[in-house]
């Protein structure tokens, strides 16, 4: 191994990228030209009647879904942003109303309770666990706030029992993005099944994919059925229903086609081979990287079934004895990009510091007297993870290989070996 840093000019462990990752099988190929050839492609209708709720694949994938996770319903979407955005209506969540959501996520947690003209307030996070912290959710509570949004944070559970005590003290609503934690459990629970409402994705960038789609999960009838209603048109469904009772709801095209359906049915087959293939792999670079002083790996909870989306490193760059964004490069020029952070805390985007999402008026923000604090500082937790400390590697998702992992460790270990000569 050459001893100069690739940064400096010297040759990188890594000369070619790794492949994207692409799970997808001969059997779902041959399955989607058979689809393919006769059709149908989708088979909604916006009106009342069977095809409201879709065709036979969609129908398939949810009945699977509930099978898989044990929930009652499970109402396929276009995107796991489309579903976030029913979650909310499908509490009847709407003006006037504050949800708690944790500021370290993607801003889909956030923006989908704007769209229903609700407030997002944000409560800090935990700095092991990355998920919303539940000493601070009680902070911000107030006569607004209707529900909780709990976000299961690069595949982590959160501490459900402390957040589903809080919201049954304050008889507040949950909803969990469950997006980056598919078969996660607490307490031998599934994630995504423990809130009230929770929500699904099949994006290109997840454990099981299908380019686009979401589900959402639920127990209740009452929420399912909303939720349907903002899927498909529901305006015209609750226009032609006399016995409609559900209170007001404006639907939308967030359906999922039979082409995605399809996929997603052989996807979600596969999802615990594809996690335990991940957990292997975690476990060899956990090992690897144990001893590294300055490195805080992710603890693990034996309550918990942490299924790592990715393999976030919190860096002490004082003990590291190099900043974690120069680590970073160093890393990059190996031909191994990490992380400087993860996504910029959502209230210090322009949106919220703006606060303008409807043209120029400042609604929801200004509504009925509502004064809504974003400013810099409000969760210092995670802007000091942001700005300085959290890292992740994508690296440990199947098909990848131990060898691999060997290659991201042994370009970790000439970095901090040669660390001295980046501060030079």
């Amino acid at each position: 191994m050459g001893k100069k840093l690739a940064i400096l000019g010297g040759k990188p462990i890594l000369n070619k990228p790794f492949d994207p990752v692409y799970n997808i099988s001969k059997k779902e190929i041959e399955s989607l030209i058979k689809l393919l050839g006769k059709g149908p492609l989708s088979d909604f209708v916006g009106i009342t009647g069977d095809k409201f709720l879709g065709g036979k694949q969609v129908r398939k994938l949810e009945f699977l879904f509930c099978k898989k996770f044990g929930s009652r319903f499970a109402v396929t979407f276009n995107s796991a942003t489309t579903a976030l955005q029913a979650a909310v209506a499908s509490l009847e969540i709407g003006p006037g109303d504050e949800v708690i959501v944790p500021p370290y996520t993607m801003s889909a947690s956030a923006t989908s309770i704007l769209a229903n003209g609700a407030v997002p307030v944000f409560a800090d996070i935990d700095e092991d666990n990355f998920c919303v912290d539940p000493t601070s959710i009680e902070k911000v509570i107030s006569s607004r706030t209707k529900a909780i949004m709990i976000v299961n944070l690069f595949g982590n559970p959160a501490d459900f029992d402390q957040i589903l005590k809080i919201a049954k003290k304050y008889k507040l609503k949950t909803i969990e993005d469950n997006a980056q934690a598919p078969g996660a459990q607490y307490k031998g629970k599934y994630t995504g099944t423990i809130a009230d409402v929770g929500v699904f994705s099949f994006n290109v960038h997840k454990v099981i994919q299908i380019g686009e789609g979401g589900v959402l999960v639920t127990n209740n009838k009452h929420s399912a059925y909303r939720a349907q209603l903002v899927r498909n048109h529901g305006e015209i469904v609750a226009d032609e229903d006399p016995n409609y009772h559900l209170g007001p709801v404006m639907g939308n095209n967030f359906r999922m086609s039979e082409i995605h359906a399809l996929l997603g049915y052989y996807q979600l087959k596969k999802l615990d081979f594809l996690n335990e293939k991940r957990l292997d792999l975690v476990n060899h670079l956990r090992s690897k990287l144990a001893d590294i002083e300055g490195f805080i790996l992710p603890k693990e909870d034996k309550d918990k079934k942490h299924v790592y989306y990715v393999f976030p490193i919190k860096i002490d760059e004082n003990k590291l004895g190099i900043s974690r964004n120069l680590f970073v490069e160093a890393m990059a020029a190996e031909g191994f990009p990490m992380s400087k952070g993860y996504v910029k805390p959502i209230y210090l985007l322009k949106l919220f510091q703006e606060k303008h999402v409807f043209n120029q008026t400042h609604f929801p923000f200004d509504y009925d007297g509502y004064n809504t604090n974003y400013d810099r500082g409000l969760c210092p937790v995670t802007e000091r993870l942001y700005e300085k400390e959290l890292t992740f590697t994508d690296i440990c998702q199947h098909p990848r290989t131990y060898r691999q992992i060997d290659l991201f460790f042994d370009a970790v270990n000439k970095v901090l070996q040669c660390k001295l000569e980046l501060l030079e």
